[in-house]
């Protein structure tokens, strides 16, 4: 017997789905003798600060049951449990291939695969739930922004960037998340945090794991970058900077004491495993929070300046 289970921010409103079946029970741990320190260190020599998007690169160890199993250049993290596991991200169309092979190196299967999740909607990092959905048959969940993108692999109109990609392989979504909704799947709780900016329909995501007798708290932090098409000037849109901000606020106030970020490098990701620092940082949290904050700050501040130079010409 298996649960999935959608509890929101108050818990008052509880929906749950049992489905039974003559299941073989999960894996929590790989197979892998290698311990977390070496597989992080593998991780940091096969790739680079900066790397291309559909570059394999082997998987490790996040903490406990937490597994980066992306490519070197794009994010996706498995969250595993006896009776199934939990993906966030699938890469490009072309990364899924990564991720699948990152997870069945780890020893896991891709049919034990019960739940998709996703970051923000941009190819790089949804066009491969396409293919994973298709070959686990997991449910996808996703917020009500991100779900019409989801289904038709066209961005929406909101979007600062909308337009500038090509179209990506559409997946199903199953649920709809909202702000501060706990997804449940087995004894896996993870924690959704709407965080609208670089996308409308962006989420973040927070859970607990522990490794011996260390546990941490582990944010997944969407990118929050600034970053828009060329016609497109935020300060058009007060609303949306509104909420942009509100996100950021949002994730500054939370619990965080590991961050992974849908890019490796907008967290310094080679950085912290390549040194001393290591990826349990409180610090890396405020250091990544800031960071967006000051970007989103210095494109309203040039889009500022680009307006007041063409009123001074005309």
């Amino acid at each position: 017997m298996f649960k999935f289970a959608l509890c929101n921010n108050t818990c008052g409103l509880f929906v749950g789905m049992y489905l039974s079946s003559l299941l073989v029970a999960c894996s929590v741990f790989p197979k892998s003798s290698q311990s977390t320190e070496q597989s992080q260190k593998n991780w940091s020599i096969n790739c680079e600060r900066w790397d291309d998007w559909d570059k394999a690169g082997p998987p490790f160890r996040i903490l406990g049951n937490t597994y980066y199993v992306g490519t070197c250049g794009i994010a996706a993290v498995l969250i595993t449990s006896e009776e199934g596991h939990i993906l966030i991200d699938g890469g490009t169309e072309k990364g899924a291939d990564t991720v699948i092979s990152n997870i069945q190196t780890l020893g896991f299967l891709v049919e034990d695969v019960k739940v998709l999740l996703h970051s923000h909607e941009h190819f790089d990092h949804v066009a491969g739930l396409a293919e994973i959905q298709k070959q686990s048959g997991a449910l996808l969940y996703a917020s009500n922004a991100a779900a019409p993108v989801l289904e038709s692999g066209i961005s929406s109109e909101q979007d600062p960037q909308a337009g500038m990609h090509q179209p990506f392989p559409s997946a199903k979504v199953n649920r709809i998340i909202n702000d501060g909704d706990v997804v449940i799947f087995s004894d896996l709780k993870i924690t959704a945090i709407a965080t609208p900016g670089h996308t409308p329909g962006a989420l973040s995501w927070q859970w607990q794991s522990c490794e011996n007798d260390f546990c941490s708290m582990i944010v997944y932090a969407d990118s929050l970058s600034a970053i828009s098409r060329d016609d497109y000037y935020f300060s058009d849109h007060p609303e949306y900077i509104n909420n942009f901000r509100g996100s950021i606020e949002k994730l500054k106030q939370i619990n965080c004491e590991l961050i992974i970020t849908p890019h490796p490098s907008a967290s310094m990701m080679h950085e912290r495993l390549s040194s001393s620092m290591g990826l349990v940082s409180q610090e890396s949290c405020s250091n990544y929070f800031n960071h967006i904050s000051n970007r989103l700050n210095k494109r309203l501040e040039k889009e500022r300046q680009e307006l007041e130079q063409k009123h001074l010409i005309n």
